[in-house]
């Protein structure tokens, strides 16, 4: 069997989908953030998982709020042709003050159909 290995790509090279849902994150802006996911889609952060675009919609709208912090895309990789990796790194006011997260897209017709964040 052989190993996939990810590949990094230009974090210009990401897919609609995830550039929006990142762009529109950064902005607090949830009703655009959300569009970007499949209406079945699950949400895997801190060790909760949301189900469905309103479960989605109220983690975003929380996770804009609870903390101050500014976020920098440090890399970008793709492990094949539905699956997507960004690096971001965080610094803020939350327990830690800083962390490097890894936000797991995976892609369904066009659409972010799962996003695991972890560090």
């Amino acid at each position: 069997m052989q190993e996939i290995r990810p590949r990094a790509v230009a974090p210009e090279a990401l897919p609609g989908a995830i550039t929006r849902y990142l762009k529109a994150h950064r902005a607090h802006d949830t009703t655009v953030a959300v569009t970007a996911f499949t209406g079945d889609a699950t949400v895997i952060d801190d060790g909760n998982t949301y189900e469905g675009v309103d479960e989605i919609k109220r983690w975003l709208s929380r996770s804009a709020t609870e903390f101050t912090y500014t976020t920098e895309l440090t890399g970008a990789q793709q492990t094949d042709v539905t699956r997507y990796v960004a690096t971001h790194h965080l610094e803020g006011n939350f327990p830690g003050g800083t962390v490097d997260l890894h936000y797991r897209f995976t892609l369904r017709d066009d659409l972010i159909e799962r996003l695991v964040i972890e560090p």
